[in-house]
C-alpha cells in the first residue's frame, strides 16, 4: 500500500488511496520529538481491508526512523497500540 506523508507547519497527514477511496491519519507535531495522532478516517468502502492498520504501522515506522514518539490520542490508534506491544518503543507513555 502506497502511503503519502505530508506536513505543513505543526500539522501532518498520512494518506493512501485504495480503490478510488482515501484513507487518512492526521497528527499534530508538539515538538521535534513528539507527535499526537488525533484522527483516523477510513471510508466504509475500505473497511476490513487493512487500510487503518497500514496507516498505523506507517506512523510507527516513521516515528522510529525520525527518532520521535507518538501520543495516540485517536481511539483507533490507541487500540492498535494496545494490540501491538512491539510498538511500545515508539509510544510516549
Amino acid at each position: 500500500m502506497d502511503i503519502q506523508s505530508t506536513e505543513t507547519g505543526s500539522h501532518g497527514r498520512y494518506s493512501t488511496i485504495v480503490e478510488g477511496h482515501t484513507g487518512e491519519m492526521t497528527y499534530s507535531r508538539s515538538s521535534p520529538h513528539l507527535i499526537i495522532i488525533d484522527h483516523t478516517a477510513v471510508p466504509d468502502a475500505l473497511r476490513g481491508k487493512g487500510v487503518g492498520q497500514a496507516l498505523a504501522a506507517h506512523a510507527i515506522e516513521e516515528a522510529r526512523k525520525g527518532g520521535w514518539k507518538i501520543i495516540p490520542l485517536c481511539p483507533f490508534m490507541r487500540a492498535q497500540v494496545q494490540r501491538h506491544p512491539d510498538w511500545q518503543d515508539a509510544i510516549q507513555t
